[in-house]
């Protein structure tokens, strides 16, 4: 009896302190919730991204870019493809036309950021459909900042939209007018050509299609406009939508395994589906 008194009375000092070592040192394994929208590592990668990539492409008119989407799920296959635009040295910067996700969770955004910070060139993402869902949205912003950006490279500008609207009920705008006319009225007076990019294209289920041929007009009043990139539907495909000559570049699902390889140069543009 006087054994366990004095283990009890032991107890008393350590045990408090050996709660507070695990809660610290373990944290890594709690879960509070799925939805819980705290991160941990890098925050608004998107800023630093496009530092580098407007860094590294001045003053060029030939570049070369890959554009990945719809990861959500397949990391063995996401992985595969940054193992192949690795080994490319001439990729210059990737663009992901979102769902890095399946159900907006915590736990798929770090996964899937494990996956892609392994790129050697840098990257942009955009919000995909099924990262709106839950509180995906808030840890989109936190991980890699607005749903609306663009950036410039060389003397081409790059405008990169959240398309979703189906996700937000229409509440919200969808696409963002005032985002895009801020947008040209900030243009550098050395932009010849613009490149749009989003997760899902006019005439799908996620685009607020009441306002698909407006939302075109307006992409006509960027200068040169190019073409277009998506995600969404998991199929490549390169369709016209509008019959005014821009094409929409969609990039299929990460589970097929490839990805397409775009390179500007002052003449044009051409593209090619590459296979992993």
């Amino acid at each position: 009896m006087k054994t366990i008194e004095r283990f009890l009375v032991s107890a008393r000092r350590w045990l408090p302190a050996l709660c507070l070592t695990a809660a610290l040192t373990g944290c890594d394994l709690i879960e509070y919730h799925p939805y819980d929208s705290r991160v941990d590592g890098e925050r608004l990668h998107n800023a630093a991204a496009i530092e580098r990539i407007e860094r590294e492409t001045a003053g060029r008119e030939t570049v070369r870019f890959a554009v990945i989407s719809d990861t959500q799920r397949w990391y063995d296959e996401t992985g595969a493809i940054v193992d192949a635009i690795n080994a490319r040295p001439d990729v210059d910067f990737v663009i992901h036309c979102g769902d890095q996700t399946d159900f907006g969770l915590t736990r798929e955004w770090e996964w899937m950021a494990r996956e892609l910070k392994r790129l050697r060139p840098p990257y942009v993402c955009l919000i995909g459909n099924h990262d709106c869902l839950g509180t995906g949205g808030d840890v989109f912003r936190a991980l890699y900042g607005d749903p609306n950006f663009s950036f410039d490279v060389g003397t081409t500008h790059f405008v990169c939209l959240n398309t979703n609207a189906f996700e937000y009920d229409y509440s919200t705008a969808i696409p963002d007018f005032d985002f895009l006319r801020t947008d040209r009225e900030t243009l550098p007076a050395s932009t010849r050509r613009t490149v749009v990019a989003m997760h899902a294209a006019p005439h799908t289920d996620q685009f607020n299609n009441n306002v698909a041929e407006v939302f075109q007009l307006v992409l006509h009043r960027y200068p040169g406009l190019a073409f277009c990139l998506c995600g969404h539907t998991h199929h490549t495909q390169h369709q016209n939508l509008f019959g005014d000559g821009i094409v929409y570049h969609t990039c299929g699902a990460a589970h097929g395994r490839t990805y397409l390889l775009f390179t500007l140069t002052e003449d044009g543009y051409t593209y090619e589906e590459v296979a992993c």
